[in-house]
Order: structure tokens, then C-alpha cells, then sequence
């Protein structure tokens, strides 16, 4: 358990690492090339383990690729770099954190699957107990925009969940389809959506003179540490995990990382936490506590009748 509660430290730990690398450089350029030094030591870790691993990619492979890197890396971290540059850490950690509600979303509406009573009161206390800190805005928010009751930086937080969702579920076609290792797959995607990060940042004007950044070395440091943290212990201990636990409990034990990412934002960043954080925090964990309750009923109902359905000798 103490394995589980310290990959969801140190996913934490990323937003205040990304919030903090923005006083060194600029947003668009942390991004593009973190993902793309990423998706370099990725690659070349499997050339050296198989110098004719990307023998295996095939043109018919390319439309399949690009989404993957476009939606998982390119506008997930873009809209995500752009809204924490506007508002507090805690505050976006709080919001990604939508990520179970929305895939369950994706799934009634373009999968077709259904939706439960229970698991429809779950989400809607949940998307309302995002309310309170919603309207504790930022001045920093304020002035990156608004549309209507909402800034552009809590938008932009939610159009990241969005774009992750369908970038994960990209990702297990491409896996499927062109029989890729994750290693694989993240590799190219990471080093495309990286490149595509970097032109965004020339073209949306960031100096470049030479390259976007400030401090050199606080830039370096802090993007070889979230590289570390993200693309090397958190991938391999997450999978480590989910061979110990369940896919459901792991999403669940997801619910202590926006409390770890307030208290980074407040020892590191002076980030101020007010009460409408706790009430937020309380109703967002009781709508996924009731969603992810009726998911556990509807599993063990799924597979009770099942068992009931094969003969006696377990042999159709």
C-alpha cells in the first residue's frame, strides 16, 4: 500500500515541478522538449535492445501515430501547460482528477455503454463538488480570460482531461491494432507530440533567442527530474501495481493526489489554499466513492453470471 500512496506523491509532485520550471522558460518549449527528450531515451533504449524495432512500423501506421501523439501528448500537455501557467497547482491537479467521470463520459456517448442510476448520481456530485473552487478564480486566472461563469485556464484544464482520455484510449488501438509495446508506442508519440510542441512554441512567438529559457540550469535540472519522476519510476511502478491491484482501486487511491499537490503548492510555491479546496476535495471523493461502488457491483455481477452460464466442468 505504501508503494501505492508514493506513486501518487510523486504524480503530485509534477504539477508543483511544472508550475515551478515556468519561472526558467517558457510553457510551449518545457513542453515540447521534455516530451522530446523523453521519447529520445525511450527509443533508443529499445534500439539498444533491438536494433530492427522500428523495422515493425509500417505506413499504414502513420494516421494511427500521429492522433496517438497529437491527442496523449501534443494537446493534452498544451492545454495543461497553459492552464497551470494561470492558476494554482492544486487547483489543476484537482480538475485533471475528472479523468474517471469523463471516460465513463466518452464511454456512454461514443461507445454506447450504459450508464447506471448510481453511477450517474456519482458523477454529477462529483462535477458538483467541483463548484466551490471553481468560483474561487485567481486573479492570475482572471486575466488569462473568461467565458462565461468559467476562466480559460479552468477550460483549458478540462480540454486537457478530455484530449488525455481519447489519447488513452488511441493508445490501446494503436497497441492492438499494430501489436506495439507501450514502450514502443509512447516512444514515437512522445518524440512527434514533442516536435509538434516545439514548432507551437516558435510559432506562438516564445523567444527564441537562442531557445526559450532563462536559467539554463534550473530549466535542465527540473525537466531531467520530471523525466525521472514521470516517464521512468511512475510508468514502471504504475505497471508494477496494477499487477497487485486493480485497475478500479488504483483510479480510487487516485483521489489523494490533489491533497498531496496542495501541500507541495503551499511549502514550495506559497499557493494559497482556502476552505472551497476541502469542500471540493469531500464531494468530488463521495461522487467517485458512489461511481466507483455501483463499478464494483456491476463487475462481480458481470462475472457471477458468467460463472453461472459456463456448464459444470468448466468446459463450453
Amino acid at each position: 500500500m505504501h508503494l501505492v500512496i508514493l506513486l501518487y506523491v510523486l504524480f503530485a509532485s509534477l504539477f508543483t515541478l511544472q508550475k515551478n520550471t515556468l519561472n526558467y522558460c517558457e510553457p510551449f518549449f518545457l513542453v515540447g522538449s521534455r516530451m522530446v527528450f523523453a521519447g529520445i531515451i525511450l527509443l533508443g533504449y529499445l534500439l539498444y535492445k533491438n536494433r530492427n524495432v522500428l523495422g515493425s512500423i509500417k505506413a499504414g501506421h502513420i494516421k494511427g501515430i500521429f492522433l496517438l501523439a497529437l491527442s496523449n501528448i501534443y494537446l493534452t500537455n498544451i492545454f495543461e501547460i497553459w492552464a497551470i501557467q494561470h492558476m494554482v497547482s492544486s487547483k489543476a491537479c484537482l480538475i485533471y482528477s475528472l479523468s474517471p467521470f469523463v471516460s465513463a463520459l466518452v464511454a456512454f456517448l461514443v461507445l454506447r455503454e450504459t450508464m447506471s442510476r448510481k453511477k450517474t448520481l456519482g458523477m454529477l456530485i462529483g462535477f458538483l463538488g467541483l463548484l466551490p473552487i471553481i468560483f474561487t478564480q485567481t486573479q492570475d486566472e482572471v486575466l488569462g480570460g473568461t467565458f462565461l461563469m468559467f476562466t480559460l485556464a479552468e477550460l483549458s484544464i478540462v480540454g486537457a482531461v478530455f484530449c488525455s482520455v481519447y489519447g488513452w484510449i488511441q493508445l490501446k488501438k494503436v497497441m492492438q491494432d499494430y501489436e506495439y509495446t507501450p514502450l514502443l508506442a509512447n516512444g514515437l508519440s512522445m518524440t512527434l507530440g514533442g516536435l509538434l510542441a516545439l514548432g507551437h512554441s516558435y510559432f506562438a512567438g516564445e523567444n527564441w533567442a537562442p531557445v526559450p529559457v532563462s536559467d539554463a540550469s534550473s530549466y535542465m535540472l527540473n525537466t531531467l527530474i520530471m523525466c525521472l519522476i514521470s516517464n521512468i519510476i511512475c510508468y514502471n511502478l504504475y505497471g508494477y501495481l496494477l499487477k497487485r491491484f486493480t485497475a478500479t482501486f488504483m483510479s480510487f487511491a487516485g483521489l489523494v493526489t490533489p491533497i498531496f499537490a496542495s501541500l507541495f503548492g503551499f511549502l514550495w510555491l506559497q499557493e494559497v489554499i482556502t476552505w472551497h479546496f476541502f469542500v471540493s476535495i469531500a464531494l468530488f471523493s463521495l461522487g467517485l466513492i458512489i461511481f466507483y461502488r455501483e463499478e464494483i457491483a456491476q463487475s462481480n455481477g458481470l462475472q457471477v453470471r458468467v460463472a453461472s452460464e459456463l456448464p459444470e466442468n468448466g468446459v463450453a
